[in-house]
This record gives structure tokens, sequence and C-alpha cells, in this order.
């Protein structure tokens, strides 16, 4: 997996692990800023709204997402 860092999670007493780009961690530090909680909260968080999507998916919305509402620039590849 070149490029993703893993960090270690404990959701609902069990400990599990998410891949991500660390373009998307940093997102995700800036999300649990805004919230006043930790990453591991937010992460938890995310966990309980996620439904059926992957947790590592569920993340990367999350965090284009929070981008997005803050003005971010979201850019596309040309094909």
């Amino acid at each position: 997996m070149p490029g993703l860092k893993k960090r270690s999670v404990n959701l609902a007493g069990h400990a599990t692990s998410v891949a991500l780009e660390p373009e998307f961690w940093a997102v995700l530090e800036s999300m649990a800023q805004d919230k006043r909680i930790s990453l591991a909260a937010l992460i938890a968080d995310l966990d309980s709204r996620r439904g059926e999507s992957l947790l590592a998916s569920f993340c990367r919305l999350s965090a284009l997402a929070f981008v997005q509402s803050k003005g971010g620039p979201v850019k596309r590849k040309k094909v």
C-alpha cells in the first residue's frame, strides 16, 4: 500500500486500523480540531454513521465534504 498511512483506532471496543493517504489524514485532523474532539473520537463518530460503506471510503468522502464546505478547491483530473 504505497502512499497510505495506517493508523490504529479502537471502535466499539475493538481494535482496527484505517489506511488513508496522508492528505486525508490531514483533513480528518482539521475536522477533529474544528469539532474540538480527538481524531479517535472523530473516527468513531464517522464509523457510527457510515452504514454499509467501508470505513476508509467513508472517511475519504467525509474529508472531501468537509473541504468543500469550507470552500476549498476540488480539482478534477483531465481524462
